[in-house]
């Protein structure tokens, strides 16, 4: 929600700890140096102290924090911007390689053409949000992709494909069921009726 506007930045395929796998330290205290020089009433004697890692995100109107998993976080969030034009194609062959990537938002942009392939090959995703662009063609078939609710996909109307399909299905037999109560079916009743009595 920055107003970034242009095209995705493509030095995104350049984010070599999302590409790395096992896991990340976890320690969350870490020895600091005291900022002044003068002994400070809390600090020890050799004038060092612990600092604690922690950060809270407000991310789609809930806010998360984080302290001992903060270093399993791995996330991408550019959504609600300006974003326009196709993501580009540093990113496309490269982004599968993200293995250690959770979450994934481009939401409300306008990012066109089609999903990456290779976003099928991210194992821990665990959260995506492409709702709201001006993305077409078939969701790559894979089951992290067709895993995901249909609304992750919502608002990209050239979008089709599972888990596209199953909902496009119920929306149309829903359509064909509307379609038989018409105004010729309410005066054929009433006509039945009336010649009935």
């Amino acid at each position: 929600m920055n107003n970034i506007s242009g095209s995705i930045p493509k030095c995104l395929n350049n984010l070599t700890t999302l590409a790395q796998k096992g896991n990340p330290s976890l320690d969350i205290e870490h020895p600091a140096a005291a900022a002044s020089p003068e002994p400070m009433a809390f600090a020890s004697v050799t004038n060092d102290f612990q600092y604690e890692d922690n950060a809270t995100f407000i991310w789609k109107g809930r806010t998360y924090s984080y302290k001992n998993t903060l270093g399993l976080v791995k996330m991408i969030d550019l959504s609600s911007n300006r974003l326009t034009g196709e993501i580009p194609s540093q990113i496309t062959p490269e982004i599968g390689n993200l293995q250690s990537l959770n979450i994934l938002d481009l939401s409300r942009n306008q990012i066109e053409g089609r999903i990456p392939t290779n976003l099928a090959r991210i194992d821990h995703l665990g959260f995506l949000d492409l709702s709201f662009n001006n993305l077409s063609g078939e969701i790559p078939i894979g089951t992290q992709l067709q895993g995901f609710d249909p609304s992750v996909y919502a608002g990209n109307p050239q979008l089709c494909g599972a888990p596209l399909y199953a909902q496009h299905v119920q929306t149309d037999l829903r359509n064909q069921e509307d379609d038989l109560i018409t105004l010729g079916f309410y005066i054929s009743m009433g006509v039945g009726f009336a010649a009935g009595f």
